[in-house]
């Protein structure tokens, strides 16, 4: 399973890379589950508008979508083809999606509720899809009904064969229509449902693609309908076998499988796939890592680090030790992925102190405050010259090579580190600059580590880094770990950067240099 992971993300990886130098922060393939989101919401409208022209009927439903598709093409013509091929890009980012969640990693521990509620979310969109073809009632309806009618009498569940009703004409009903549309409305109402309960433990969710990327994917639907307009292939004759249609290969690719494998077979892989896919999060168990602790001589209630936890594992309670403060920290431990986010996100988590063993209101009991900062004290003591970089790496990305100029000290993430850390580098002068070397753009494990860590050196977030530290003496970048050779440049550039610098400020090195 890792070595799949390991392939699945160095994949990623390198498309990503490409993909950030053309489109920068709106990468697509960094707002998958909004573009998902955001093709639902294209589907919903024009479906809605397709709707009102739409007549049930064995007869008049072909009719008037050949009518709204023929004599309105400027309008239901294109409602028609944003509706289709705003269907397809569903399917094809929600695959995306799944295969980027998995081989980054992000589906276990507490993280599986938003895996697991995933799993019904694809057979969903599935049923949505095929049910909107049955509606045209073209020769490809008539097959898409034949072809799931006949699956679906395989399960036990009809009294009668539903196949016999497109056998011949006349047992074809108009009511089965109503049925078949009401089928179609109702699902995306119990997705719409699904879709909130696959959210509940994702803090900060991103459900809207940035501006640029939503205007060009629906600049991109537009030219396609005007391009290559969905069309139908003819009314059905339920009087002659159906031709070899055109099929659409994101929703209806099961049903020349089931015809090759049978009833029997299709279901079995159907239910035996789902089953896979809903246990991934278990496969291998997660060795889980002790959660966060509150101390409450050191909490002030002041809801930081339930505001930054990336997977909602804070809450604020009452107070219970009697001290003036409305409100403290409770981690849910069934929640808690131990990131540190917390630890990052306290006032009170300072190395500056040295009392009580320099604890914050919420620490990691397995990498406490007091930990990391011996870390750095012994990461930095080796140090010598006169550009020394001392470098934080989350774990995920990429590692910086450590010589006599440049020492490496690995965390969690990098949201785990307080800016209290930085200027206690800088101002006791264990360092002359720091790097900050996060997940590649895109990919923080935690989600929001690079994000905050980013809003905090920028002073718009608290606890933010201290005016009095100088930004020209930190490099903060996002790096994959498949990018050994671009955190190297990087670092490089960035001692120069500091020499220069330390050149500028002092007139002896001037005098030397010269």
């Amino acid at each position: 399973m890792g070595g799949v992971k390991q392939v699945l993300r160095f994949g990623f990886a390198a498309v990503e890379n490409a993909l950030n130098r053309a489109f920068g922060f709106a990468n697509p393939l960094h707002h998958l589950g909004a573009l998902g989101l955001f093709f639902f919401w294209v589907i919903g409208v024009s479906g809605v508008y397709i709707f009102i022209f739409f007549d049930t009927g064995a007869t008049e439903a072909f009719l008037s979508v050949e009518a709204m598709t023929r004599e309105q093409w400027y309008a239901g013509g294109i409602m028609r083809s944003l509706h289709r091929y705003a269907s397809d890009g569903l399917v094809a980012v929600m695959v995306l999606h799944i295969a980027r969640e998995f081989a980054f990693d992000r589906l276990r521990g507490p993280r599986w509720l938003s895996w697991v509620t995933g799993t019904p979310i694809i057979w969903l969109v599935m049923i949505c899809g095929i049910t909107g073809y049955w509606l045209v009632w073209d020769t490809l309806a008539q097959f898409v009904a034949l072809a799931t009618a006949e699956l679906l009498d395989w399960l036990p569940i009809f009294a009668e064969p539903i196949a016999r009703n497109f056998s011949a004409p006349s047992r074809l009903d108009d009511r089965f229509f109503t049925l078949v549309l009401f089928a179609h409305i109702a699902v995306p109402l119990v997705l719409v449902f699904v879709l909130w309960l696959h959210l509940q433990r994702v803090a900060s969710a991103r459900i809207h693609p940035p501006r640029a990327l939503a205007l060009g994917t629906m600049a991109m639907l537009l030219a396609m309908s005007l391009v290559a307009p969905a069309l139908s292939q003819g009314p059905a004759n339920l009087a002659a076998a159906p031709a070899a249609p055109g099929l659409d290969w994101f929703y209806l690719w099961s049903l020349p499988l089931a015809e090759v494998w049978g009833g029997g077979a299709m279901w079995a892989f159907g239910f035996g796939a789902t089953l896979v896919v809903a246990m991934l999060p278990w496969l291998p168990p997660l060795a889980r890592r002790p959660v966060a602790v509150v101390d409450l001589e050191n909490c002030n209630g002041c809801t930081r680090c339930a505001a930054d936890c990336p997977v909602s594992a804070i809450d604020m309670g009452p107070r219970t030790d009697g001290k003036a403060f409305r409100f403290q920290a409770v981690v849910d431990a069934d929640l808690c992925v131990a990131c540190g986010l917390c630890m990052g996100a306290c006032p009170t988590a300072t190395p500056f102190r040295r009392v009580h063993d320099a604890r914050p209101g919420i620490d990691l009991p397995d990498f406490t405050l007091r930990q990391l900062r011996d870390r750095v004290e012994a990461a930095a003591k080796p140090l010598a010259g006169e550009a020394r970089v001392l470098a934080f790496h989350c774990e995920t990305a990429a590692r910086p090579a450590t010589d006599g100029h440049t020492a490496a000290v690995a965390v969690r993430c990098l949201g785990m580190i307080p800016p209290a850390m930085i200027d206690y580098l800088l101002s006791r002068r264990l360092a002359d600059g720091v790097a900050l070397i996060g997940c590649g753009p895109g990919q923080c494990h935690y989600r929001l580590g690079n994000r905050w860590t980013r809003e905090r050196i920028a002073a718009v977030r608290d606890p933010h880094l201290r005016a009095r530290v100088p930004r020209e003496r930190l490099l903060h970048a996002s790096i994959s770990a498949f990018d050994g050779r671009r955190v190297g440049s990087e670092i490089e550039a960035f001692r120069a950067t500091l020499s220069r610098d330390r050149g500028a400020r002092d007139p002896a090195a001037r005098e030397a240099a010269s």
